[in-house]
């Protein structure tokens, strides 16, 4: 798994992200503003905002500790992967030596910093000294032990400072602070610690980090971050902390109310218009369906503005949960307890708007609850619509790519928009085949024609604001995990990252790739949503799939990867012990082995001498070929087999440095009607095995010979 670090506050993202891009489009002669932490703050739960094109306008932008061998699109070492504790240079400051994260020139304002870490070899954080430095000021603006800085809260308290999940232990968090640091003239973030730092924590102490910050045009006025201001702005972040706190949804009294509710049988759409200079302010949907996972998949939210569709989205995966009801709220969605769905993206339109539900799946859905609130609303040449796209790569192979030495990993488009607009969140719903972490792979941004991402990141999780692969539920403001359940082990998972002061605004183009990166190779289910906002001419890549969206959810492993099943045998995790001496056993399933029915019963942990006994039957007494399937691996023993109290095996070593199935046939063997035992005697293990003295089964194959 990938290692993570601690929201360093202002990280260190990549080599070519600084200076000269274009800025977002801001119409001419819009009065200029004043840019405050005060602003920032009001500007943070006002919804309005990413719905329009930016004024002042302003890119963003991301430091983070990416691998630096990541040169080049595409070589070979694209995809490497050591992405901690690289910085852009280390300085002597009055006899210390500090760790630069980031470094810019202004007017800008760092509007997120995530953050985890372990001390050298994996041991305890240091938790050294994080200072921010702005407008070229010999002295800090921000100075303190970083943990307590990020999510501490000796800076600010939850929901803008927070670490996650609260059910995660501290040190395995993922820490987001989200309050705003506006800069007039210069942003310098660096970090002091006494504990050993190499590049990438090869040996040394392991800071993760990413920093997304704001650059503004030439000549925007901004007021720099002070402790002061943020003592004067006191009740404006008292007030902002408890909106996003409780993700409260003001402002949808005495609006425009719209209905949408009734059966919609297979193949069938059911509609609402409506006409005016508009924008929706929220939605609200509660299905039924016998089958309701696939109606979360094969149920559409459809929407039209003046004649373009620009939403075309399963509806669970457009409401952030996939296609189980998973309840968490977030600043922009809620999926409530009772499993009504809501939004609250603001959606402006000109002329008119058409909301549709559409269903694709093979049985009737009822929505019992179909709700539309708009207002009112002017349209202008920064006024954008809201898109949202979705796609699915279903059965995509993993450890793929022969170009890359790194585990195979390679990079999926998720989409490429051309026009203006912002980019405001995304949500990844996916089912997980293998025991193991599926998200190593990093964001790669494009924004107006890059060749080098001006966001490249350090891990899937850290993307969406946790760490460490840890599959605990979180639910905030701008990031949730509403299930983890597929992250280490075969399920399902869902996450979500929703933009607000970090919404990237691009002015000609954007590309959004994320590596997939599993540390097993198999093959799982991985569907992006992407969400934006778009001036009327924009053009996007991802069109409507209903084949995709009709495709049977999986339940289970076997729904991707059909196993391999032996004809006739009795399957390991079905047999019954009788008796064990020593260790534990149980039901192993993993896929791309070789299994009969990927799974095998496994005695792990056991001794020497210890024997297993297992009762299998046959119908009829007689002479058998019998055929054990079984498995050998690095930490598999040296074993005896006994069929009935007769040894047909003396001893047969397990070892292998790889784990592979393989089928063992056993001297001819008489059975009885009924009942028979099969008997493993742990006789030792190979001199280069790691002794845990294991042993499975997979099946056993038994054939009668003719008389």
């Amino acid at each position: 798994m990938k290692q993570k670090m601690i929201i360093t506050q202002l990280y260190v993202i990549l080599v070519a992200m600084c200076v000269g891009s274009t800025l977002a489009y801001a119409a001419p002669g819009a009065e200029s503003k004043t840019i405050t932490f005060k602003s920032l703050l009001e500007e943070m739960v006002d919804r309005d905002c990413i719905a329009r094109l930016p004024k002042p306008a302003y890119t963003c932008r991301q430091f983070s500790s990416y691998d630096r061998n990541s040169t080049e699109p595409g070589s070979p070492t694209w995809w490497a992967n050591s992405d901690r504790s690289y910085f852009i240079r280390i300085e002597d400051n009055n006899g210390r030596k500090e760790h630069v994260l980031m470094d810019t020139g202004g007017p800008g304002a760092v509007v997120r910093f995530w953050a985890t870490w372990h001390g050298p070899g994996g041991g305890e954080f240091s938790n050294g000294t994080l200072r921010v430095y702005l407008d070229k000021n010999a002295e800090p603006v921000i100075e303190g032990p970083m943990a307590d800085l990020i999510s501490g809260g000796k800076l600010v308290a939850e929901p803008l400072s927070q670490g996650v999940s609260p059910e995660t232990a501290y040190r395995h968090r993922g820490h987001n602070l989200y309050l705003p640091l506006p800069y007039a003239e210069h942003c310098k973030i660096t970090y002091q610690t006494k504990s050993f730092i190499d590049k990438g924590a090869r040996k040394g102490e392991a800071l993760y980090y990413q920093i997304n910050y704001r650059s503004y045009e030439l000549g925007t006025e901004v007021e720099s971050f002070t402790m002061n201001a943020l003592q004067q702005s006191r009740s404006t972040l008292n007030r902002v902390q408890r909106m996003l706190g409780q993700n409260e949804r003001t402002g949808l009294n005495n609006l425009n109310k719209d209905t949408l509710e009734g059966t919609i049988q297979p193949s069938g759409e059911s509609s609402v218009i409506i006409n005016g200079q508009k924008a929706v302010r929220a939605l609200e949907f509660q299905l039924q369906a016998d089958d309701l996972a696939q109606a979360l998949r094969s149920t559409i939210i459809k929407i039209d503005f003046d004649g373009k569709t620009t939403v075309w989205c399963p509806i669970g995966d457009f409401f952030g949960t996939g296609y189980h009801l998973r309840p968490h709220s977030t600043w922009y969605t809620n999926v409530s307890r009772d499993n009504t769905l809501s939004c609250y993206w603001v959606m402006p339109f000109r002329e008119q708007a058409k909301i549709s539900i559409l269903n694709l799946g093979a049985e009737s859905v009822k929505l019992t609850r179909g709700q539309i609130l708009s207002s009112p609303r002017d349209w202008d040449n920064r006024s954008c619509y809201f898109h949202a796209a979705w796609k699915q790569w279903a059965g995509i192979k993993t450890q793929s790519n022969e170009n890359t030495k790194d585990f195979g990993a390679f990079d999926l488009n998720w989409i490429t928009i051309e026009g203006q607009g912002n980019y405001v969140g995304d949500v990844l719903t996916l089912f997980n085949t293998a025991n193991t972490w599926w998200g190593e792979g990093d964001e790669k941004i494009y924004v107006d024609g890059e060749t080098f991402p001006s966001h490249i990141g350090t891990g899937t999780e850290d993307y969406y604001g946790y760490a460490w692969c840890k599959p605990n539920f979180f639910e905030s403001a701008f990031h949730a995990q509403p299930s983890g359940d597929g992250n280490l082990k075969p399920g399902f998972t869902v996450n979500s990252r929703f933009r607000s002061l970090d919404a990237i605004p691009f002015g000609k183009s954007i590309k959004f790739d994320m590596e997939l990166w599993h540390w097993a190779k198999t093959a799982m289910n991985y569907a992006p949503t992407t969400l934006w906002y778009a001036r009327p001419d924009a053009k996007w890549d991802v069109k409507p799939d209903p084949k995709e969206a009709k495709h049977p959810v999986p339940r289970s492993v076997e729904d991707i990867i059909k196993p391999r099943l032996v004809k006739n045998a009795i399957e390991g995790e079905t047999l019954k012990i009788l008796e064990r001496t020593g260790g534990t056993t149980e039901i192993q399933n993993i896929p791309n082995i070789g299994w009969s029915n990927n799974r095998q019963l496994w005695w792990k942990h056991a001794k020497e001498n210890g024997r297993l006994i297992v009762e299998f039957g046959v119908d009829q007494a007689g002479d058998y070929d019998v055929t054990l399937g079984i498995t050998k691996a690095v930490d598999y023993g040296i074993v005896r087999i006994d069929v009935n109290s007769e040894t047909k095996l003396d001893s047969i070593d397990l070892y292998n440095q790889s784990v592979i199935a393989a089928d063992v046939k056993l001297p001819a063997c008489r059975l009885g009607r009924g009942r028979n035992k099969l008997q493993v005697t742990i006789l030792g293990a190979n001199p280069s095995a790691v002794k845990s003295y294991m042993f499975g089964l997979d099946y056993i194959l038994a054939n009668k010979r003719a008389e």
